[in-house]
């Protein structure tokens, strides 16, 4: 069996003025390809189907040059359409060239928008079908994050999509996609589908799935899952922050043949859905930010440690709201990550500022009005990162000291900074 695997992931936000263009997908290791491209993501939903295919001694993989995510990360607006065109023809090309393939594997996100392209993630697979034709199978892993409609089924066969946020399982989705793809080839699973968009868009900042509300959507669809072999739900939550046609709750349903089944458990989880929407869209108490920083200020001095305060757009690091407020009260003991801002990061490179070197820049507040306006922050630099290859010889951060005890990181370009949980527990 031989199947051919791609990637094209990206969470846009079509209300960023910054477009993603081609240049923002090329660097180095950006595009990839053969093992290159097998061997992203080796915890994350790559890492699932690359493993589970290679257990089957009959399975040929090939990695079909492909973008990584751009260096911009999740900052960026509109996809251009030159960007979607010139990758995804590269990968149309190689897919003919090195075809015929049995089975395609799409490692995707499902809220990527591109000028012109109403519905990228199905268009790529209708191209994909086009090349591949009626007897190869097309299987696809989503984060829950997506816009998705009934398009990318259309064209495509099986579809995997992350139940938790945070996304905890996109190894296990990964599995999923490639035991079930595998099968589908062998003829033992015959991909039969329903439906149904549910009239609700939600923040994300509400849609955290370790609260009763959103936690009872993901159980009720295990429970099914757990009822009938062979049953697949994917609840897509929408995302919000993209003014597309397919934005919105979605739900999703594959069974093995069984087209009955598989319209009664979408009827039944869109009716649960909406019957828990006022659940679904109070689950999070949103609080002002003087309140947030007072709050957590107070947590601190009676030890609870550490105290999150979230910036709910989704796209933390544009904003100075939160910072310019723990500056106004004078909080101590806390880390921003982060600020984006390009110009302060190419003074301080221009300056050649090291570690003990001050710090007097204002920051942030750079992109509209929603952002605030920029906030001066006078300390000394803690930490300049080694430069890699990806950043095109350019300072990527900086983190500075400030105030009482307070460090912050300078971004070039907006990110959201994880915990390494296996140097902690080390």
């Amino acid at each position: 069996m031989r199947i051919a695997v791609l990637h094209l992931v990206h969470e846009t936000v079509t209300f960023l003025p910054n477009e993603t263009t081609v240049d923002d997908f090329i660097y180095e290791g950006s595009p990839a390809k053969g093992e290159a491209l097998l061997q992203i993501g080796p915890k994350s939903y790559m890492g699932g189907f690359v493993k589970v295919a290679r257990e089957h001694h009959d399975v040929e993989l090939t990695g079909i040059e492909s973008p990584l995510e751009p260096k911009t990360g999740i900052g960026s607006g509109w996809v251009t359409n030159e960007a979607y065109e010139l990758f995804v023809g590269k990968m149309i090309e190689e897919l003919k060239a090195q075809g015929p393939f049995d089975g395609v594997f799409l490692a995707l996100h499902g809220a990527m928008a591109v000028t012109g392209v109403a519905r990228p993630e199905a268009e790529l697979a209708r191209r994909v079908r086009e090349v591949i034709g009626p007897c190869a199978y097309i299987a696809a892993t989503f984060d829950p994050h997506g816009n998705e409609d009934e398009a990318f089924l259309q064209a495509a066969d099986l579809a995997f999509t992350v139940k938790y946020y945070p996304h905890y399982d996109a190894y296990l989705q990964g599995t999923r996609a490639a035991r079930t793809l595998i099968r589908a080839i062998k003829g033992e699973y015959k991909p039969t589908h329903a439906s149904r968009k549910v009239p609700l868009i939600t923040p994300t900042v509400i849609q955290w799935t370790g609260g009763p509300a959103w936690m009872s959507l993901i159980n009720r669809a295990l429970t099914w899952e757990a009822l009938e072999p062979d049953l697949y739900i994917n609840i897509f939550f929408g995302f919000p922050w993209a003014d597309v046609p397919d934005a919105g709750m979605f739900v999703q349903v594959t069974t093995n043949g069984d087209p009955e089944l598989a319209a009664e458990v979408v009827e039944e989880m869109s009716r649960f859905i909406w019957r828990k929407k006022d659940e679904l869209i109070s689950s999070t108490t949103i609080v002002s930010i003087p309140e947030a920083v007072a709050a957590a200020a107070q947590a601190s001095k009676e030890g609870s440690f550490p105290v999150v305060i979230a910036d709910h757009s989704d796209r933390s690091g544009n904003a100075t709201w939160i910072l310019a407020e723990v500056q106004r009260q004078g909080a101590s003991d806390t880390l921003f990550a982060t600020i984006t801002d390009a110009r302060t990061l190419d003074q301080v490179q221009e300056r050649k500022l090291a570690v003990g070197d001050p710090f007097d820049f204002a920051v942030g507040g750079l992109v509209d009005p929603s952002a605030g306006v920029p906030v001066n922050i006078r300390g000394s630099i803690l930490h300049v990162p080694k430069l890699r290859g990806r950043d095109g010889g350019r300072l990527p951060f900086v983190v500075v000291g400030f105030g009482n005890n307070n460090a912050l990181i300078v971004s070039r370009y907006l990110t959201q900074v994880k915990p390494n949980f296996e140097l902690a527990a080390r």
